[in-house]
């Protein structure tokens, strides 16, 4: 399993397996900002609009390449604001349901922190359904519960669930 950051034009290139991934994550249930089903061509004009943040530095993006096709990815969201840029929020941690299992979330997960403290950020964040597989993820990794919201977001399925807010402080990287 390969793992590498996605550059503006890498995002454009990989759209299709982008936007099947995102499919199969939102059909496998997760909570990520859509309802099910969700058409292909959403999913892709979707990834079209992240190629554009990613271009602008607002966005770095994380595929993981199985030799055959994108099984996972993570992005992190860099804040515009001059008093937040020591911030990002881990956003979209997507493991097609073919790869679960085998740690690839937790290697994605450690690819972003990694990159984050390289990059001088200190502090993450991010949000995610509350009783969900992804918080025992977040919580065995060293991610701190701040608390849940009622009612924040729907499911796939449409139904309005609680969604917990997670935070990591993030130690840089040493200088080289």
């Amino acid at each position: 399993m390969r793992v590498d950051r996605l550059k503006h034009g890498e995002v454009h290139a990989r759209v299709e397996e982008l936007a099947d991934l995102l499919v199969d994550t939102v059909e496998g249930g997760a909570s990520i900002g859509f309802l099910a089903p969700l058409d292909c061509a959403d999913a892709r004009a979707w990834w079209q609009e992240r190629a554009a943040g990613a271009a602008a530095g607002q966005l770095a993006v994380w595929a993981a390449h199985d030799g055959k096709r994108t099984v996972g990815t993570v992005s992190l969201a860099f804040p515009d604001k001059p008093n937040s840029r020591h911030r990002a929020e881990l956003v979209k941690l997507m493991v097609h349901r073919d790869a679960r299992g085998q740690g690839l979330g937790r290697t994605l997960l450690t690819t972003a922190e990694a990159a984050a403290a390289a990059a001088g950020i200190t502090l993450l964040h991010l949000d995610t359904e509350t009783g969900s597989p992804a918080e025992r993820l977040y919580t065995t990794a060293g991610w701190t519960r701040v608390g849940a919201i009622p009612d924040y977001a729907a499911s796939p399925g449409g139904v309005l669930r609680p969604t917990s807010i997670y935070y990591k402080r993030i130690a840089l990287a040493p200088a080289e």
